[in-house]
């Protein structure tokens, strides 16, 4: 469910269904599953490299602004590759969170015939107790641009909820502005999936946005329904974006061009031409190339 608020209200509710994957079991799924496969083609098709490339340039780069050449360097991961799960493994360890022996737990959209596309996918990660200790929303535009926003310990309001309210300096809809504040809330996947991300400006609720539904079992014959109830599915959902924007173009909702405020777009990956300065420029930045490109 998404509704908007303010300047204008705006409401709609889709059906849809996403994977809850372990991590460590992400590569072994194939030999279950006929219609689902780990780094190969398949009608469902999970790639490592289209997730969380922290193994890649930070735009701009952390030290952008006190560097004399405003100079990206790689990060320490990216000289070996890296798996996805040692990924935000080491990702969180920067923010102090250590996940040794833990397990992660990614609700997402995998490529749908060779197509990918995921407004936010989640990461749920646990010690090696098996506590939930730690959250990530990695949240993509329609540019291919992506920004993780990290949940730790200290934002866990329950023992199954984290919850934080962040500015998010990104540009995700031309329809909202990038120093609009993220309202995190979520709650640990069981029997259900309960997720909420709410936007504010100042102290003013201007959207929500509700994820939520029952889990179901991870079988061929759960996918192959689904992919008749839900066909071409992450299409669907690229359409209905520009579809719903366009009805809020409609009812004359403020927009802004996404290079209006390049500058305060910042903590994010693979940025799009529109923010990164020209090689000509003396403060360009030099970037990393992009590596290749369950129900809850």
């Amino acid at each position: 469910m998404h509704a908007r608020f303010a300047p204008a209200a705006h409401r709609f509710v889709y059906r849809i269904f996403l994977f809850a994957l372990d991590l460590d079991e992400v590569d072994g799924l194939h030999r279950n599953l006929r219609l689902f496969s780990a780094n190969r083609r398949n009608l469902y098709s999970f790639r490592d490299g289209d997730f969380l490339p922290a193994n890649e340039a930070l735009f701009p780069p952390p030290d952008q602004r006190s560097a004399s050449e405003g100079m990206s360097t790689a990060h320490p991961e990216a000289t070996r590759p890296l798996g996805l799960k040692q990924r935000v493994v080491a990702h969180l360890a920067k923010q102090g969170v250590d996940l040794t022996g833990g397990r992660v737990l990614l609700v997402t959209l995998p490529r749908v015939l060779g197509y990918l596309f995921n407004p936010v996918s989640f990461y749920f990660c646990y010690d090696r107790t098996g506590t939930p200790v730690a959250a990530l929303a990695e949240v993509t535009n329609t540019f291919k641009e992506m920004k993780p926003f990290a949940l730790g310990p200290e934002t866990r309001e329950q023992p199954d909820t984290f919850r934080v309210r962040v500015p998010k300096h990104f540009y995700v809809s031309p329809f909202s502005d990038v120093d609009v504040a993220f309202d995190f809330k979520l709650r640990v996947p069981g029997d259900r999936l309960s997720i909420q991300i709410d936007d504010y400006v100042g102290d003013e609720r201007t959207l929500t946005s509700t994820l939520t539904g029952p889990r179901q079992p991870l079988t061929d014959g759960r996918l192959a329904w689904f992919t008749l109830k839900y066909p071409f599915i992450t299409l669907r959902i690229i359409g209905l974006i520009h579809w719903h924007a366009f009805r809020l173009w409609l009812k004359k909702i403020p927009w802004f061009a996404k290079s209006a405020r390049a500058s305060e777009q910042h903590g994010l990956y693979r940025p799009h031409a529109s923010i990164v300065p020209p090689a000509s420029d003396p403060k360009s930045v030099s970037l990393l190339s992009p590596s290749t490109k369950a129900q809850a």
